[in-house]
């Protein structure tokens, strides 16, 4: 019987969980394999566990799955329980990014699919499909638009809340370092860590930005602590939301 990793909720954080992560991801291939045959065009790790920056607590496994024609609903409702089935630690972590061979369908974002071309790791390769990569314009567009939307109804609701709940600790933590990428890849054109974009930040310093609090909030992510000590810090996020729409308007 193949060991399941740790559960990282009740044990101390390790270097190893990169590896236990992607070692799960790579375990799954043989349920793509035969659920796809010869359509399966590639499965790869993309995400932090491609650019770096995995935290076992924080982090999803991001694969990309890539076939023919695409993937069905009901393949993916299926995948989903197999990753559960694999491990009850990791599975629920598991996020599909898919396409069909012309990147026309699917979930794949302009951001992911610089990812893909930029950092992906082959789990399973038959054929190497190479997307036209999205221009700096096109991922500026689809950063301000649900991307951009999205986060700030998020920051708002945790900027006027009273108390941190245990389940949204990890919303939390990603709402804080959510200016940290977005302003990255806006002013760049590409997908980096987390911790690229708070170092970037720290010489490009957009006007009202509160590199400071992004700095704290990757510490935070690094040691895999609960972020409750940041949360006094929660109406930074107003201003935060204001820096990121100024950058968006230039």
């Amino acid at each position: 019987m193949t060991a399941k990793p740790p559960k990282f909720d009740s044990v101390p954080r390790t270097a190893d969980a990169p590896a236990a992560a992607a070692d799960f991801a790579r375990r799954l291939v043989p349920f793509w394999q035969q659920a796809l045959g010869p359509e399966l065009l590639g499965v790869y790790l993309i995400g932090s566990l491609a650019h770096g920056g995995f935290s076992a607590r924080y982090s999803d496994v991001d694969i990309a799955v890539i076939a023919g024609s695409g993937l069905s609903p009901k393949l993916l409702e299926r995948a989903k329980a197999a990753a559960v089935a694999l491990s009850a630690d990791w599975g629920p972590k598991l996020s599909i990014f898919w396409t069909d061979r012309g990147f026309t369908a699917g979930r794949f974002p302009p951001l992911d699919r610089i990812d893909y071309l930029d950092h992906a790791i082959a789990l399973f390769e038959s054929e190497r499909v190479r997307p036209a990569r999205p221009t700096l314009q096109e991922v500026q567009d689809y950063l301000a638009g649900a991307a951009f939307t999205g986060w700030a109804d998020q920051a708002r609701r945790f900027a006027n809340a009273e108390a941190l709940e245990p389940k949204d600790r990890k919303p939390y933590l990603r709402a804080l370092l959510y200016p940290a990428r977005f302003c990255f890849s806006h002013l760049t054109g590409r997908m980096g860590s987390n911790d690229q974009a708070v170092e970037f930040l720290a010489e490009a310093r957009p006007p009202g930005l509160d590199v400071s609090l992004l700095d704290r909030a990757l510490k935070c992510r690094q040691a895999d602590a609960d972020p409750d000590p940041l949360f006094s810090a929660r109406a930074v996020l107003l201003s935060q939301i204001e820096a990121c729409a100024a950058l968006i308007a230039k």
